[in-house]
């Protein structure tokens, strides 16, 4: 977009002065900036965003803990070890989820709608919030490691390096993720609508799933979902890091599906958004 205005005379001659948004790069970096401040500046923010991953490591390192008994269960694993990288990833999910409530925010108290007025391309306004919803990401889960190795005694095989590499993977996932629901929430706008699809969406994703307890332990119509499941390549395979292990196909399979998922969600945003735009 560009806006030309003729504000003077200049040495006796009309001159045009054109006036041109910034670009794509600064867009970006201006409005990851404006998404963060508020994630990292609000104390009470941060803890309660890491207070739900630490009550669910509780809960389920105590509610489920006998399954480390089960002849399913990896030998020689503690059930901390088994469930901290599936924490990382539900962690990593409900962010993805939230990603597209701040959107729907967003499009609705007409902040979204003044940046459409300026010369800000939409698909800078996109990144900057997956960017911003990456730092919070990666911010949470550091957080999560931290606790859950000073609190509950998290001491996987693979040591820190596996336990990062986890980390990592979790986050990826959770950023994939995170363009579906900036896009759901452009081609849906109503928060209501996107917060309650988001939530029965992670809901099945994360239960039906290699999770909390081992896919064999599971009845055998869930196991058929959870064997199809794509969560479930990813906590096997930020397990399988974590514990040591290679990961094998497990992550080159998660990663793939990352990207898949990645350009449809990329996509489909960029389209929704540029459709809102059109209409307001």
């Amino acid at each position: 977009m560009v806006t030309t205005v003729r504000p003077s005379v200049v040495h006796g001659e009309d001159t045009d002065i054109a006036w041109r948004g910034s670009g794509l790069g600064t867009q970006i970096l201006v409005l990851s900036g404006r998404a963060l401040r508020p994630v990292f500046l609000d104390p009470g923010r941060i803890f309660y965003s890491v207070l739900q991953p630490m009550v669910l490591l509780l809960l389920f390192s105590q509610v489920f803990s006998s399954i480390a008994e089960t002849p399913a269960f990896p030998d020689n694993v503690s059930y901390v070890d088994f469930l901290v990288p599936a924490i990382l990833f539900t962690t990593a999910t409900t962010v993805a989820t939230q990603a597209g409530v701040s959107m729907t925010s967003g499009l609705k108290n007409g902040v979204l709608a003044r940046l459409r007025s300026m010369p800000v391309k939409p698909v800078s306004v996109l990144i900057a919030r997956s960017i911003a919803d990456l730092g919070r990401g990666a911010m949470e889960l550091t957080v999560v490691l931290v606790l859950a190795a000073l609190v509950f005694g998290y001491d996987p095989a693979g040591g820190v390096l596996g336990s990062v590499a986890a980390l990592l993977l979790a986050l990826a996932t959770g950023w994939s993720l995170g363009w579906i629901f900036l896009a759901m929430a452009t081609w849906l706008r109503g928060s209501e609508n996107v917060q309650a699809l988001s939530i029965l969406v992670m809901i099945v994703l994360q239960f039906a799933s290699s999770a909390f307890v081992p896919v064999e332990a599971l009845p055998g119509y869930i196991q058929a979902i959870a064997q199809v499941n794509p969560i479930s390549y990813g906590i096997t395979g930020a397990r399988d890091l974590a514990l040591g292990n290679s990961g094998g196909s497990a992550v080159a399979i998660t990663l793939l599906i990352c990207a898949c998922v990645t350009v449809a969600g990329v996509s489909l945003a960029v389209r929704g958004f540029v459709r809102v735009g059109r209409r307001a």
